[in-house]
């Protein structure tokens, strides 16, 4: 009954997250230390961080939309 009661209330914890996600984002990114922290994990994987590189600093003129 304890693992049931468990799973139900990981379930509701998950949409309720799901449901107030844009409102979890903007508490998360409104503390410095947190921001931070995000934006370094974020920064440090390859794919993420070239597509930002290229978004942000084009090769070209033609690069840029």
């Amino acid at each position: 009954m304890g693992r049931l009661l468990s799973i139900f209330m990981i379930g509701l914890g998950g949409y309720l997250v799901f449901q107030n996600r844009y409102r979890v984002m903007n508490v998360l990114f409104g503390n410095s230390f947190i921001r931070r922290i995000l934006v370094n994990s974020f920064m440090s994987l390859p794919g993420i961080r070239d597509r930002m590189m290229k978004s942000v600093f084009p090769s070209s003129p033609a690069d840029f939309r």
